[in-house]
């Protein structure tokens, strides 16, 4: 039983710091495109 509750909070813990880690790279991109100069709105060239 033991086991089975230390994986569980393994298993919980690498979770959170999966969904921090993409929480933390969207607020990043957000941030990124909301700085961007006005000449270059984050649309690529042709």
């Amino acid at each position: 039983m033991k086991k089975l509750l230390a994986l569980a909070a393994v298993a919980g813990g690498v979770l959170f710091v999966v969904r921090r880690k993409s929480a933390a790279k969207a607020e990043a991109d957000l941030w990124r495109e909301a700085t961007a100069p006005a000449a270059n709105n984050g649309t690529k060239k042709a």
